[in-house]
């Protein structure tokens, strides 16, 4: 076939100039302007993932270990398993929104998503702190085999879909400590009167005790504690609270953290906005946030004996509560679950699920694992 050589520059151009607009409004047929379809499976034109960009907040400071970290390690996964094209963009508490205002300001669509400990909700939604903490409750492990195989997930994203917001678990530790006290705790009268800083359904525990409990954020608590505007006060892992300074202020911890033998964080995702991801970008967020529960947990579980050795050291005295202030503490609780049961047809539900599951449980925990007295 012979070349033709006498098309001239102008033609070219014209020809070129063409091909891109037709490229362009056939682009706009294909991908609608302002924004992803609902639901639709999207791709750029070079075959990637169509960018998506959130802001996300959280309840923890970014420097606190293993719960601190959790959000930017889901970013970074959920980053490098879309190519780049799924960026979050971090804050810490207080900087766009207050630690206690997640789940309304997610809702609200003021970000994207947002990273807590959803017990903060108790006053809203007071079933949450069954997915959150539940004193003398499921340990870690038995709480994921409820969450994924027990019927968990459907009932923690039922109790959030009238909120406008799809939880994830994405945390998941061990025990807290029962609480730092300026002062030793020997028995239950030494409860009464206490001021406390202390969350969830534990807090309600205490109350019925004779405890005066008070909620902030842990931010606050150290300045709290050193000006004695608090005695006593529950955060987190040792080697959280270790790094926040409260053995400065408060020598006496006290142990088994009755009140949260597992504590979970979630992910909460704007409902219309996670509607908006196509199934493989729900299927990201679902997997990083799977691998966020076996990091938590297993990296909470490498950190805290080193801290809890250097107590002395620091004159930090670790103590174990005595038996007759945990038994005291374990029939409250029964109480307490028993009346919130009574007041609030979610939590009514949850914990029924919770209770039978852990019925069925206890055959393997009992028979399976070696008994904590060997």
């Amino acid at each position: 076939m012979a070349n033709n050589t006498n098309i001239s520059p102008r033609a070219l151009l014209v020809a070129v100039v063409t091909a891109l607009f037709v490229g362009f409004v056939g682009s706009l047929a294909v991908r609608p302007p302002g924004g992803l379809e609902r639901g639709a499976a999207v791709a750029d034109s070079g075959g990637g993932l169509a960018p998506v960009r959130w802001r996300v907040t959280s309840s923890f400071t970014s420097n606190m270990p293993v719960i601190g970290r959790a959000t930017a390690n889901v970013a970074r996964d959920l980053s490098d398993m879309s190519g780049g094209a799924f960026q979050m963009q971090l804050f810490d508490p207080g900087e766009v929104v207050p630690a206690f205002e997640i789940t309304e300001s997610v809702k609200e669509r003021k970000v994207q998503a947002g990273f807590q400990w959803i017990g903060y909700d108790q006053g809203r939604i007071p079933a949450s702190t069954l997915i959150a903490a539940v004193p003398f409750g499921m340990e870690p492990m038995e709480f994921t085999a409820w969450w994924y195989y027990g019927g968990g997930r459907e009932l923690g994203e039922s109790l959030y879909e009238e909120h406008n917001v799809m939880p994830i678990l994405c945390s998941i530790t061990g025990p807290e400590t029962a609480g730092w006290f300026r002062e030793p705790v020997e028995s239950v009268d030494d409860l009464v009167g206490l001021k406390i800083r202390f969350a969830g359904l534990g807090g309600k525990v205490l109350q019925r005790l004779g405890a005066s409990v008070t909620m902030i954020p842990g931010g606050e608590i150290f300045q709290a504690l050193e000006k004695g505007a608090i005695d006593a006060s529950e955060f987190s892992l040792p080697a959280v609270d270790a790094l926040l300074g409260f053995g400065r202020v408060a020598k006496y911890n006290y142990f088994p953290g009755w009140h949260q033998p597992f504590s979970t964080a979630h992910f909460q995702v704007n409902l219309d906005v996670w509607n908006e991801l196509n199934d493989q970008y729900r299927a990201m967020v679902r997997t990083a946030c799977r691998a966020s529960v076996t990091a938590t947990m297993s990296e909470a579980e490498s950190l805290q004996g080193a801290v809890i050795r250097g107590f002395a050291e620091q004159g930090v005295i670790a103590e174990t509560l005595p038996l007759e202030i945990l038994e005291e503490l374990r029939t409250v609780t029964q109480q307490v679950l028993d009346e919130e049961a009574e007041n609030d047809a979610p939590f009514a539900e949850i914990l029924r699920s919770q209770r039978e599951f852990s019925a069925t449980y206890r055959y393997w925990k009992t028979k399976g694992y070696l008994p904590r007295s060997f």
